[in-house]
């Protein structure tokens, strides 16, 4: 593999000094670039796009060829481990996505295992060693998975929910087949996580997006409980380099203090938890990664740099501890050119914050 030319993100994970506060965005390789439309149309459909190793390791490095970024992420879809397990994923025009076989019961669970992680799920590993190729250490390569609660959510609603009805129908009178299926799932991960870190994955991200829909006791009993387990099962050390593990939980900013007790290297904000406080909290503990609304990004190019020095001002003075990213993914209406001014002043505006003295 070759040497690693900009480590400012994973150096930033591990809290060591950085001379400029490291940008990535979530969904950075997506619909709000028209190389990627192309891309896309010429695929045919989503998940054909995703399991091409060749064509995924291409959207992955488009925004690259575009932007100073200081991290990749691989093009891959959270839900790659149920449709491993068979139930049929595919994606419906202004739905999202759906599974053809859902989990409603103790019997659906019991025929649920481990997939094969070079058989069922080996493109996704050709696409990470196929990336880390062709990116040439021009920056590092982040991994990722979704959380086994958002995974079950899908898997139980058969698709996107507003209400969660079905999951936590679930949850509250069968706590016991809950457990059974975040088990598997959290196997699952586990497996998966690993298989990206040995094909050249250099850094971990797992999505808990539908932690927020949760109480304070059910984050800890159904998501936090697994997302812990998966961080102790992984592994954090390859190529003689240590592997950062970021948790990013959507709507979890009360929790941040059991987030950061994980184990893991950072976590994730989203726009509604406000920096200095987050710092405040567990800032010396962890790495803070986030937390622009992503919704900034429709506004004007000054106004996106007014914001970004908003952000960089809220965790304020220090060498260590923050990735700049926005709360969550970009949005597919977005101009380019927005994206193009928020990476130009994280990098710009930033420097100041990390001069010594």
């Amino acid at each position: 593999m070759s040497e690693l030319k900009n480590d400012r993100y994973l150096r930033a994970l591990l809290r060591q000094p950085v001379d400029k506060t490291p940008v990535w965005v979530m969904r950075q390789a997506g619909r709000y670039l028209p190389e990627y439309r192309e891309v896309r149309a010429k695929a045919g459909d989503f998940m054909t796009l995703c399991s091409t190793p060749e064509l995924a390791c291409e959207v992955t490095l488009q925004p690259l060829h575009r932007f100073d970024l200081d991290a990749a992420i691989i093009f891959s879809d959270i839900l790659t481990i149920p449709d491993a397990m068979g139930l049929g994923l595919h994606f419906v025009a202004g739905e999202g996505p759906k599974f053809n076989n859902v989990i409603r019961s103790a019997a659906d669970i019991a025929k649920l295992g481990v997939p094969d992680m070079e058989d069922n799920l080996g493109y996704v590993m050709d696409a990470i060693r196929l990336t880390r190729r062709e990116i040439d250490g021009k920056v590092p390569l982040i991994g990722f998975s979704g959380s086994p609660w958002t995974l079950a959510c899908y898997m139980v609603e058969g698709g996107s929910s507003k209400d969660f009805a079905k999951v936590k129908g679930m949850m509250f009178d069968a706590p016991e087949q809950m457990h059974a299926l975040l088990n598997v799932l959290a196997d699952s991960v586990i497996a998966y996580l690993n298989a990206q870190i040995s094909a050249g994955a250099q850094s971990i991200m797992l999505f808990d997006t539908w932690g927020g829909a949760l109480s304070t006791e059910n984050y800890q009993q159904f998501s936090l409980a697994y997302m812990q387990k998966i961080v102790a099962g992984l592994t954090r050390e390859n190529e003689g380099r240590k592997v950062p593990v970021t948790l990013f939980t959507k709507g979890g900013g009360q929790w941040l203090e059991l987030m950061a007790d994980t184990g893991v290297d950072a976590v994730g904000l989203d726009w509604t938890t406000d920096l200095a406080t987050a710092r405040q909290r567990i800032g010396d503990k962890v790495t803070l990664q986030g937390n622009m609304d992503p919704c900034v990004l429709y506004a004007s190019t000054d106004r996106v740099e007014q914001e970004v020095a908003s952000v960089l001002a809220g965790f304020g003075k220090g060498e260590t501890g923050h990735v700049f990213n926005l709360g969550h993914g970009i949005h597919p209406t977005i101009a380019p050119e927005n994206m193009q001014r928020l990476v130009d002043s994280v990098h710009s505006l930033s420097e100041p914050y990390h001069k010594k003295g």
